[in-house]
């Protein structure tokens, strides 16, 4: 794999090898490398086809949002879907049967741990007695089984995502895939997406009674209270947080594209039209975290109050003008001007942004390390982001790109396709970067065993995995 460097030395040195002679070998390397770390993922990383989200090095210890052992997958990103996308992706560029043998191992972890209502929790337990606790197809019928599919930090969304892709690349032809999808996506539309378009961080096979939220314009509630409530099972409520719109959004424009089915379309259009709808009035045009059936601000954890904020309108935004390139529907550009102009009124002196502002004030607000509302951001808990980069001027020059241009299909269809290849320099230091065993590793400690790094973090896997599909692809 270090040929592509000798090569290159050729070059300079006698001008003997050609750019094309150095971009084969490169390739070369470049495939075996991916083979290389698939091998060791699927042979030495992966348990029951799926994956966690850091490794020690020696493999001993794994973590995902926690200390797990090898009877526990992780579906929330860079877990199980994020590895098996990055598989897809290799197979697509080189229709390589490893790849996509890869792809269906990740796949049968994903359908043990499918819910009855169709989604995915965070991790999928193999386990008897953990596996047992949940509404999984896979189980027997039981009522103390907990039937919740999440839409929380991409867990179901990413899901479907890599299941489409890989039952486009089988060409719709194993039934077992195409089921577990079309079923994942109808529990999706008819039981997780409200009458108004928007959905809940989470689903169950029945909606609790007074849950369902109709559409209806935002509104400032004439009191809230600063204080924590307590929960009021906020999950079952309309939600922004943590760009779930946006990643439901990706979803359905997928399953439109891969299906050519308008129930996905319209899908996609009723939560834009929640996403206009779910902006507050003035003198605060941006969105909130999560909101009450009546579309008002409500509190969700002990550190998210009624409030308007930043991450979640930046996001939305965002998802406006993705659906307004997909559709040519100028209605989802309307909302952007004044939002973007009250968001960069929001910037801190140092240019940031808060998460939270107070609804109407506009103040700042954040919470000390005793998780009481405060105006003071002296003392901070740190497990959150409360303070923030803005995004104001980079949002602002892509919606006055858009906005100037005149809308057609084929230029939707090349924005969906953007993605620079990567560079061969970028490309080789991947391939340097692995180990004899195919491993990349990582200097990151794992937080959860409290151990000292290296270690081998998913991420970087993806990511590194992700190069290579893309440079083979070009």
């Amino acid at each position: 794999m270090q040929s592509f460097r000798l090569f290159a030395l050729l070059i300079f040195a006698t001008g003997s090898v050609s750019v094309a002679d150095a971009d084969a070998d490169l390739r070369d390397d470049a495939l075996a490398a991916a083979k290389q770390a698939t091998a060791f993922l699927t042979e030495h990383v992966s348990s029951h086809g799926g994956y966690v989200w850091s490794y020690s090095a020696d493999l001993h210890h794994r973590e995902g949002e926690g200390v797990v052992d090898r009877n526990t997958v992780w579906v929330q990103p860079p877990g199980t879907p994020a590895v098996g996308i990055a598989f897809i992706k290799l197979y697509r560029a080189t229709d390589d049967p490893q790849f996509l043998d890869a792809a269906m191992a990740t796949a049968a972890a994903l359908r043990h741990g499918q819910m009855r209502s169709g989604g995915w929790q965070a991790s999928v337990e193999f386990e008897a007695d953990r596996s047992r606790r949940w509404a999984y197809r896979m189980n027997p019928l039981s009522r103390k089984a907990k039937d919740q599919s999440s839409l929380d930090d991409n867990k179901s969304q990413s899901a479907l995502q890599f299941l489409m892709q890989l039952d486009e690349a089988l060409e719709f032809q194993d039934e077992t895939i195409h089921e577990m999808t079309l079923y994942g996506l109808d529990g999706l539309l008819q039981r997780g997406q409200f009458t108004g378009g928007g959905f809940p961080q989470v689903w169950t096979d029945t909606r609790p009674a007074g849950t369902d939220t109709p559409r209806r314009s935002a509104s400032y509630p004439e009191t809230w209270e600063r204080v924590y409530p307590g929960h009021q099972e906020y999950w079952y409520r309309y939600t922004l947080n943590d760009h779930l719109a946006s990643d439901v959004m990706d979803v359905l424009l997928l399953a439109d594209r891969v299906y050519h089915d308008s129930r996905y379309r319209d899908a996609a259009r009723r939560l834009g039209d929640s996403l206009l709808a779910a902006q507050m009035p003035a003198p605060q045009p941006a969105w909130a975290q999560q909101y009450s059936v009546q579309m008002q601000p409500i509190w969700a954890r002990k550190f998210e109050p009624p409030a308007i904020t930043s991450s979640e309108s930046f996001s939305v935004i965002e998802t406006l003008m993705q659906l307004y390139r997909y559709t040519g529907m100028r209605k989802y550009l309307e909302p952007i001007p004044a939002a973007l102009d009250y968001l960069k009124a929001c910037e801190l002196p140092d240019g940031r942004v808060a998460r939270f502002y107070e609804l109407k004030t506009n103040r700042p607000l954040y919470f000390n390390r005793n998780y009481e509302l405060t105006y003071d951001d002296s003392d901070m808990p740190t497990h959150y982001g409360f303070q923030l980069s803005s995004r104001v001027d980079r949002l602002r020059t892509e919606y006055e790109s858009l906005a100037a241009q005149e809308w057609t299909s084929s230029r939707s269809a090349a924005a969906e396709r953007q993605q620079r290849p990567p560079s061969r320099r970028e490309t080789q230091s991947v391939i340097n970067g692995l180990d004899a065993r195919g491993a990349w590793l990582s200097e990151v400690p794992l937080r959860f065993n409290r151990l000292p790094g290296p270690s081998i973090q998913m991420d970087e896997t993806v990511a590194n995995l992700n190069v290579l599909a893309r440079y083979l692809a070009d």
